[in-house]
């Protein structure tokens, strides 16, 4: 019968520790998107600054060229949120992008 009971406790202990990684999964990926987010939130603003209060063509161009990436990091980091959460949800490894 202790066999029994500590078999049964080894399944139980599996069960919350995979149920607790697949949640420290799903907040780090949430981290990431929301550094994505930050970033794209500082170079657009830093674009709108130089576009509308730096009185030079080099910082229009400047300007614009940083709103421009804001544009394109906030599209990327949400491309990948939701490829990760997909990822995440059918229990595959998402490709993160690293090559050995």
């Amino acid at each position: 019968m202790g066999e029994d009971t500590r078999i049964r406790d080894s399944v139980e202990d599996t069960h919350v520790r995979d149920r607790l990684a697949l949640i420290r999964t799903v907040l780090a990926n949430e981290r990431t998107f929301l550094s994505f987010l930050r970033t794209s939130l500082a170079l657009s603003a830093t674009g709108f600054t130089a576009v509308h209060f730096i009185p030079s063509r080099a910082a229009t161009w400047t300007g614009a060229i940083l709103l421009a990436l804001g544009v394109l990091c906030l599209a990327y980091g949400s491309m990948r949120f939701r490829m990760a959460r997909n990822a995440i949800g059918r229990e595959e490894h998402p490709d993160a992008g690293y090559r050995p």
